[in-house]
């Protein structure tokens, strides 16, 4: 839950929408990713068609409230049928998929995430002269053209409109499904989807009903996805093709791995890595405060207990400030130099690093120096 504050107190910190939207997107994929970390982390299944079920929740709440279709269904009624629908799907696939592990798994699921996209591009009616039986030719998707105008949650009243209202609520989704999580990954259940991970034969062996335990992945995984897409489509108020891809796909994967599988806190931190640090590093400032940021980190991670890093970072901030002032004394145009364009950080760096007035001489003078020495030591 620790790792949940920062998002808390986002809003109360900036007032920049495109930062708000970061936000939100980083939190919509940490939402997803958790689902996705039920059917690998714990269970070891590898489902490469988990983000179809993501697009199904958007589309299938988009058919049920949108201008599009007609429909105008409250959200309160729509989340639910969404939810227990994709689960179903999950619950299909893995009925499909009863007796496959590893790489078996894999190829069916995935052929399952190609034939989705194939179907959302082409249901659209008249224009493909795709029919659909008993009803004939419907646009349900809307084609390569997306299905549009998806109405915004409005649940038991409250409409949430803005990209505030979103991030709160998905937040307050994110945390409900880290508790469940937490509580889940301590129960039979939860020690039962870790032996099937590590070895489905021995599980099986064990009297663990290995079969149900898949299904059960699946269903759970899938109506995350499921409910996770009816925020993203009501955010984009759409649902397109190409959100729903093996792009995605990699990238859910990614903040996944880069957590640690069944971890339930590394996949928010694998969520705000993968999503956050592409923004971060537009601006080279930001990138040097991130550069000296993942030193700091590795210090800590290398050097352990806790206080020796800070005994090491605290004894190289006094050696280069007892160096500068030593230098000062003896030869002031040394460190008379200055950072052109410094920050804060700069102006810091100016009085603990030897900066000359004169750097240009200097480093001519040091390049002799490096010559001369590299032909005495080869006489």
């Amino acid at each position: 839950m620790v790792l949940l504050g920062p998002f808390a107190i986002f809003p109360f910190i900036t007032n920049e929408g495109n930062l708000y939207r970061y936000g939100l997107i980083t939190i919509i994929y940490a939402l997803l990713a958790m689902g996705l970390n039920v059917v690998v982390g714990f269970a070891g299944l590898l489902d490469l068609g988990y983000v179809a079920f993501f697009g199904f929740g958007a589309y299938l709440y988009g058919i049920m409230a949108s201008g599009h279709s007609g429909h105008h269904l409250q959200a309160e009624i729509a989340i639910p049928i969404v939810t227990v629908s994709t689960a179903l799907l999950g619950l299909l696939l893995g009925l499909t998929s009863w007796r496959l592990l590893g790489d078996y798994l894999a190829i069916v699921t995935l052929f399952f995430l190609q034939a989705f996209v194939i179907f959302v591009n082409n249901a659209n009616g008249g224009l493909n002269d795709f029919s659909y039986p008993f009803v004939g030719k419907v646009d349900l998707t809307g084609g390569a053209n997306g299905l549009d105008q998806i109405d915004p949650f409005n649940l038991f009243g409250f409409h949430i409109t803005t990209t505030k209202g979103y991030y709160f609520f998905t937040l307050i989704s994110l945390t409900l499904l880290m508790i469940m999580l937490y509580f889940v990954n301590g129960s039979r259940t939860g020690r039962a989807w870790r032996a099937l991970r590590e070895d489905p034969l021995a599980a099986e062996v064990m009297s663990i009903p290995v079969n149900r335990l898949k299904l059960l992945a699946f269903m759970f995984g899938a109506a995350v996805a499921g409910f996770t897409g009816t925020i993203f489509g009501a955010v984009q108020s759409g649902a397109f093709p190409g959100d729903y891809d093996v792009g995605l796909l990699i990238t859910i994967y990614a903040i996944v791995i880069l957590g640690g599988l069944g971890s339930i806190g590394g996949v928010v931190i694998g969520a705000l890595v993968v999503n956050g640090a592409p923004e971060l590093l537009r601006s080279s400032s930001n990138a040097r405060f991130l550069f000296y940021g993942v030193l700091l980190l590795a210090l800590f991670v290398a050097l352990r207990p806790w206080y020796k890093p800070v005994i090491v970072l605290l004894g190289t901030i006094a050696f280069g400030y007892a160096v500068h002032g030593i230098a000062s004394a003896v030869w002031s145009r040394g460190t008379a130099g200055h950072i052109d364009g410094a920050g804060r950080l700069g102006r810091a760096l100016e009085h603990w690093v030897l900066l000359p007035s004169n750097p240009s001489s200097i480093a001519g003078w040091a390049y002799f120096a490096l010559i001369v020495a590299a032909l005495v030591l080869t006489l």
